[in-house]
């Protein structure tokens, strides 16, 4: 999504501050922006350093966010990492320390899955290295809903921070019941500030938060617990969001008293210096008038975002400046943090190592294509499902992009880049369902592309034209044509179609609730999607992928 898709999102751009109440916007040095408005200040003046999304990326990584090869790091292509962002937050926390500039650390979620850290430690790993960073408070991703509700809380009584996300509703005596923060009040210099949190609601069907958690509309609980707040003469107040930004810009134009939001959960790219980032900060118009600024910072540890915010009386933030950093060779590792790392990593790097095919081309499996058009290693993983149960009779598979995690590079691809791309351990399940449903099915993966939703569907045996002129719910999906025994077909509404696809689709997950009621004859294979990937690049290597038109545009 380009930054002008997001405009009838917003009430006021960052140029559009502009007007308000003479305010005024510049870049400054290495991309920054500044903002500053007419309105009085108190003096008091706060830096955020954040991060979203790490998915376990405890390692530093490539530039296909998956591990970094020995080559690259000889070369000084690798990025990110737990040690690499210590240390960026520990020089940035000591420099602001010595200007005497409070500062907060925050996460907004998703420290789960993504790399065998999280298959072997199950989210212990990465709150080990947050405890040696030092945070101040977390909120909860989707993601670390993945394990089940009692995974999350062990791996919650391991954390020395407080984590917060208040629409998150947990039965009494349950295994979260008492873990999670409604909100929090942090002083800094004689202020006080409120920090609420958000997780997505759709956790319910992205993840398995059991039946004992439930969540609250995020607009309706912020609304409830801004008022508190200010009740307890608490006015500025940061959420920490796991939403998306699309959601972000639209609670921060929806709810009034809301100093900033520091987001995640849609792996928005924020940037003053790359190109076709968003930029760092959006800024929307409150329902009172006052300029609300939104922050993220893309994911898998690639970069840290700072923002210096001053406040006013009534808490409205009227001046803010900032940028996302690059966290690139120029940070030296924590010596202390890989200390911590190397024991985790010995028991995994064997398993990691081990070769499973030659790639004849890079497969681009990122997350900008795979959930909005046709894309390679959608592809690729959708032919692997196919190939696994050819023998079954089976054509058609249908995958979510959002459950391809990463792109692979050409050269040897080892299992732990394979499961880098599919660390869901998701099973391969076979079903039958009528051409209705199966429209019905890809009528719904492509009315998310506007908010980057993981939904999309990637696809074999099957291909159709996809217009985005055509409002969600409308129509989008035209001229869906099947693999037949004579080779393509218009699709037969009534008739019966084999389809392979995985066990959280199946079960509706990601919203496919047509898959789960209208699925006839389903079959859990219980083979892991990461070992069909693996076998299919074996069998086909030197693999090359392909965009043949499965979906038009």
């Amino acid at each position: 999504m380009t930054k002008t898709d997001f405009t009838h999102f917003t009430g006021l751009s960052r140029r559009g501050f502009l007007t308000l109440a003479g305010a005024s916007l510049a870049l400054t040095g290495a991309g920054k922006f500044s903002i500053t408005t007419a309105q009085a200040g108190t003096g008091f003046k706060l830096t955020v350093l954040h991060i979203n999304d790490m998915h376990s990326r405890v390692d530093e990584i490539s530039r296909f966010n998956t591990n970094c090869s020995p080559s690259d790091a000889e070369e000084s292509n690798c990025f990110g990492g737990a040690a690499r962002l210590a240390t960026a937050i520990r020089e940035r926390r000591a420099a602001l320390e010595e200007a005497g500039i409070p500062s907060v650390t925050l996460d907004a979620g998703d420290q789960s899955q993504g790399t065998l850290y999280y298959t072997t430690y199950g989210g212990r790993a990465e709150v080990q290295m947050m405890n040696a960073i030092g945070f101040d408070a977390m909120t909860l991703g989707n993601h670390e809903f993945n394990r089940g509700p009692e995974s999350l809380a062990r791996m919650i009584d391991e954390a020395d921070f407080p984590i917060v996300s208040g629409n998150v509703k947990v039965t009494e005596g349950a295994a979260l019941d008492g873990r999670i923060a409604d909100h929090l009040i942090i002083e800094r210099e004689g202020a006080r500030i409120g920090i609420l949190g958000v997780t997505t609601p759709d956790t319910v069907f992205l993840s398995s938060p059991g039946d004992d958690v439930s969540f609250q509309d995020d607009i309706e609980h912020l609304t409830e617990a801004v008022a508190a707040l200010k009740a307890q003469d608490v006015h500025k107040i940061l959420v920490l969001s796991h939403v998306g930004y699309v959601r972000d810009l639209q609670i921060a134009a929806a709810v009034d008293g809301i100093s900033a939001i520091i987001g995640g959960h849609s792996h928005t790219l924020m940037s003053n210096s790359v190109d076709g980032a968003v930029e760092y900060a959006a800024l929307v118009e409150s329902p009172s008038g006052r300029a609300v600024p939104i922050m993220q910072a893309f994911a898998f540890s690639r970069f840290l975002g700072e923002v210096e915010l001053e406040f006013g009386d009534d808490g409205a933030v009227i001046a803010a400046n900032g940028d996302t950093v690059l966290l690139d060779a120029s940070f030296e590792p924590a010596a202390d943090i890989e200390a911590l790392i190397e024991p985790l990593r010995a028991p995994i790097e064997e398993m990691t190592r081990r070769p499973v095919a030659e790639l004849a081309a890079d497969i681009d499996g990122s997350r900008e294509t795979c959930r909005a058009q046709e894309c390679e290693m959608g592809n690729t993983v959708a032919d692997a499902m196919v190939a696994e149960v050819a023998h079954q009779g089976i054509r058609i598979a249908l995958a979510n992009g959002g459950g391809l995690r990463a792109s692979m590079g050409a050269g040897t691809a080892s299992l732990g880049d394979v499961l880098t791309v599919l660390p869901f351990q998701n099973t391969l399940y076979t079903l039958e369902v009528t051409g209705e449903t199966l429209v019905a099915a890809l009528e719904h993966g492509v009315n998310g592309v506007e908010e980057g939703a993981g939904r999309f569907p990637q696809v074999a045996g099957v291909r159709f034209k996809l217009d985005l002129r055509v409002a969600p719910n409308e129509g989008r999906v035209s001229e869906v044509e099947v693999m037949g025994e004579d080779g393509w077909a218009p699709i037969d509404m009534g008739a019966t179609y084999g389809l392979v696809t995985n066990n959280f689709m199946a079960g509706g997950g990601d919203g496919y609730a047509m898959l789960r009621e209208g699925g006839m004859n389903g079959y859990d294979t219980a083979i892991d999607l990461a070992e069909v990937l693996a076998r299919f690049l074996s069998d086909n290597e030197p693999f090359a992928p392909v965009i043949d038109g499965r979906i038009l545009q």
